[in-house]
């Protein structure tokens, strides 16, 4: 809608200052022709707006000028007291500012809306963590937001998963990332992209030296090829296994990040067959606790690590036997 679009324009000139007409144009998805008749039609609205061409020209307010937008739908509003409920704000320090924010919001919406806003807070919860994630860490973020902030190299103390020692890194990072309830330092390592886990982190220094990031490269675009990496990691070994169906559900909400593809299954027998994906044989040992729930059918040495798992369990809890006389 052209008001909505005239509203984004104003808010966006008013945080920006200056915008050329072409990113006006590129944020809208409209041309810059349209750009330029919501200007004269903000002018005509009494709004000081102008713009100058050029290579250094565009589009800005008169100095100066400010406004109270308060031209909140709202589905707007309940969208931001949702925002209250993601978790994130706590481990960044933020929860007393994100509080103080929405009472603010609060005071500024349309009257109307302001009942439907406060609903929303009681009756929508998220919670990012997962069911029975188990004690974690402590994890403490000022120092990478330090480095973040100020556009600084940060050092690193940090633990990899399954080894002892620490290794020290010097990164270039570009932000962090909540995932699942999990923090990540995303930062380039010798101009390639990384990923720090917050709670692995056993210490952090913020350098003197300028952050040297690569040119053009956003937080965004390297956590994307990061997540890429991670979610589309082969896994080298196809796994065949049947499930019974009483427990298909947990078992493949449980290894979900093994599924090579979602069970063709339409039928009613006792099993199921479930195609996965490891990355070596012994990763497959994982499937033991299920017992007598999951079989493997291939491949044979897949079949064999389990059985031997198996053996080396029973020989650990058989009982001792006794001496004679």
């Amino acid at each position: 809608m052209k008001s909505g679009r005239l509203l984004s324009i104003l808010l966006l000139l008013q945080t920006r200052g200056r915008v050329p007409a072409r990113e006006l144009a590129d944020r809208l998805e409209v041309s810059v022709r349209t750009v330029y008749r919501d200007v004269e039609a903000l002018s005509a609205a009494g709004v000081p707006v102008y713009a100058e061409r050029g290579r250094h020209g565009g589009i800005e307010l008169l100095a100066g000028f400010r406004t109270d937008v308060t031209g909140l739908t709202a589905d707007e509003s309940r969208a931001l007291f949702i925002l209250a409920a993601q978790g994130a704000h706590a481990a960044l320090g933020l929860d007393e500012a994100l509080g103080s924010a929405l009472r603010k919001v609060m005071a500024a919406l349309p009257a109307p809306h302001r009942p439907a806003a406060e609903e929303t807070s009681r009756r929508i919860l998220v919670d990012a963590t997962r069911w029975k994630g188990g004690p974690r860490r402590a994890v403490d973020l000022q120092v990478p937001q330090d480095a973040v902030f100020a556009d600084r190299r940060l050092r690193l103390r940090y633990r990899h998963s399954g080894e002892r020692e620490t290794r020290t890194y010097t990164v270039d990072p570009y932000g962090l990332v909540s995932k699942a309830g999990v923090w990540y330092l995303v930062a380039d390592r010798r101009a390639r992209p990384r990923l720090f886990r917050a709670d692995r982190v056993r210490s952090a220094t913020v350098l003197d030296d300028p952050v040297r990031r690569r040119p053009g490269v956003e937080l965004a675009d390297a956590w994307e090829v990061l997540r890429r990496q991670v979610e589309e990691r082969t896994g080298g070994l196809d796994v065949t296994v049947r499930v019974r169906r009483e427990r298909l559900d947990m078992f493949l909400r449980l290894n979900a990040g093994h599924l090579a593809a979602l069970p063709d299954d339409a039928g009613t027998g006792e099993w199921v067959t479930v195609r996965l994906s490891y990355g070596v044989v012994r990763e497959a040992r994982q499937l033991l606790p299920y017992a007598d729930q999951v079989e493997v059918l291939s491949p044979p040495e897949v079949r064999e690590e389990l059985a031997a798992a198996a053996a080396s369990v029973m020989r650990l809890y058989r009982p001792a036997a006794v001496g004679g006389p």
